[in-house]
């Protein structure tokens, strides 16, 4: 198979991280574009002195120019907290950053896949969602700047497909949970392994009875790199997700138990546009990428748990 020299932007994040070092493993180069806004370094440091390994502090709102065969673009803050701290940035984010490596695409003549997300469908009148479901997004809520940038940046992809023959690939992703993910990043899994782990009150918005579908991180990148070697001509979008369903307090107990931890549970309101439900339908995935996720819920926690633990104790250090 014929070495790459991928492009991975947000690659200091918590997907970004796993998918840089596990397209490293595979023999490719890899260029690292982060600008620090969410990504750390620290999941990249062990990658710093592999000589095939680069990594560039930019920001993809700037032009880029860099030659390369692929581009994954995965830069944008993904948690509530984040992108609503500067929501004209995020929208920067996903609509220039978007047009800035379609253009690079279209230069180097490479591949391209675009990070999207579930959140394009909303909070959705239709359970469980197809990719053939447009979605039911409030435009001018407090999540929109995330939602709705990334409906533009499917669009521009789209367009630039069937303007100019770029070589596309679009996928939707689900709930995803694993190792180095930020603990302060607002999203549920990492709210209650912290909260567990401290001893803290679980906190749970609304009653509890929302639904989540929680994919474990290598599953999702083992689906986003089978995305990008897919046959020609074929776009997605696809989502990528695990299809079991859990609710909030479903998920709640799992983290006790396995954390044995005494946490009690707190309601608090729920905040604006959450979705009720989010389950993907995957029959695309298993067809064209022969893709379904391997890990389930409990494995995953097991997993991701002991990396929190440490960074825990790390803070107290």
């Amino acid at each position: 198979m014929k070495h790459k020299r991928i492009l991975v932007t947000g690659g200091a994040g918590f997907i970004g991280s796993n998918l840089c070092e596990r397209l490293l493993n595979e023999g490719n180069e890899i260029i690292c574009l982060d600008n620090l806004f969410t990504g750390r370094k620290e999941n990249i440091r062990h990658l710093l002195d592999n000589s095939d390994f680069e990594f560039i502090r930019g920001d993809i709102i700037n032009e880029v120019y860099i030659e390369c065969d692929e581009i994954y673009n995965l830069a944008c803050p993904a948690s509530p907290i984040h992108y609503q701290a500067d929501p004209i940035k995020t929208i920067k984010t996903g609509v220039f950053g978007a047009l800035h490596l379609l253009g690079l695409a279209k230069r180097c003549n490479a591949r391209i896949l675009q990070a999207s997300t579930s959140e394009v469908y909303g909070d959705p009148q239709i359970h469980p969602q197809p990719e053939n479901y447009r979605g039911s997004v409030n435009p001018i809520g407090i999540r929109a700047c995330y939602d709705e940038s990334k409906r533009i940046a499917e669009t521009l992809f789209f367009d630039y497909h069937r303007a100019y023959g770029v070589d596309i690939k679009v996928i939707r992703i689900f709930n995803t949970y694993g190792p180095r993910m930020r603990s302060d990043d607002g999203r549920v899994v990492s709210n209650f392994i912290t909260q567990a782990l401290k001893g803290e009150k679980l906190t749970v918005y609304g009653d509890g009875s929302q639904t989540r579908s929680f994919c474990y991180v290598d599953d999702l990148v083992d689906g986003m790199i089978k995305m990008m070697e897919s046959r020609e001509g074929f776009t997605g979008p696809v989502n990528l997700g695990n299809p079991g369903e859990f609710t909030m307090l479903e998920l709640a107990e799992k983290v006790k138990i396995i954390t044995r931890s005494k946490s009690e549970i707190e309601y608090m309101p729920l905040p604006a546009d959450d979705p009720t439900q989010r389950q993907p339908v995957i029959d695309l995935a298993k067809k064209e990428l022969d893709w379904v996720p391997k890990v389930a819920l409990e494995d995953g926690l097991k997993k991701t748990i002991p990396y929190f633990a440490e960074m825990i104790k790390k803070e107290k250090q």
